[in-house]
């Protein structure tokens, strides 16, 4: 089954003169597969996984992200195209600061209307397939960059999305912690998650089954 396409898609910024920052890309992920995006600074990769994910929109072409067209969707449909069925896991965390670890998991089921109860019940399960049930009730300040990139992957996977985009995931981390979060993402995968990793690292990429080369906004490989 299909879980993303893309079909001739470009995306330009406005400015003098415009800039064109994906051209022309068409792909598809499958269910179940683990792919990389790999590419230079400036190639266009985040703007493709902000397409992908669809965090932004096509200035033309199509994305088609869980069998709906993003192009088509309005803002509001699309807000809960991504609540129910896409998971995102960002370089720099984004967690709440403020918030433990498992208050900060279960937020990514708010916007389902799911009661508090069920959240946390399922904020519990997803920090135990990252292995930090432990460390579930410490405040994100009080966690390691290792132990954060955790709980971000676990508020992605909680919902069961069909599909989770994961920028830079080991960027932040020494080898050691980057190590880990990589088995982490392989075990996910084993079990059934469908994953798209934007990296630069050669052994993020070769861990994956398919890897994705971009170079100037076009995939070159």
């Amino acid at each position: 089954m299909t879980v993303l396409e893309l079909r001739n898609v470009r995306k330009t910024y406005p400015g003098e003169p415009p800039v064109e920052s994906v051209r022309g890309v068409s792909l598809a992920v499958e269910a179940g597969e683990m792919i990389a995006v790999r590419g230079a600074s400036g190639s266009g990769k985040s703007t493709l996984l902000h397409l992908m994910a669809g965090l932004d929109r096509p200035t033309s072409g199509s994305v088609r992200l869980d069998g709906q067209h993003v192009e088509l969707l309005t803002d509001l449909q699309l807000a809960g195209l991504r609540a129910w069925r896409v998971g995102v896991v960002f370089q720099q965390f984004f967690l709440l600061e403020a918030l433990t670890a498992i208050e900060n998991v279960a937020s990514g089921l708010l916007y389902r209307g799911i009661p508090a109860k069920q959240r946390r019940a399922a904020a519990v399960e997803a920090l135990e397939r990252v292995g930090l049930a432990h460390r579930m009730h410490h405040r994100a300040t009080k966690l390691s960059g290792g132990e954060r990139q955790r709980v971000a992957i676990a508020r992605a996977v909680v919902g069961r999305p069909a599909i989770v985009f994961a920028d830079e995931p080991t960027g932040n981390l020494d080898s050691v912690k980057g190590g880990e979060i990589l088995a982490i993402m392989r075990e996910l995968n084993e079990e059934g998650t469908t994953l798209v990793v934007v990296t630069h690292e050669e052994r993020v990429a070769a861990a994956c089954e398919r890897c994705i080369e971009l170079r100037d906004g076009v995939v070159v490989s």
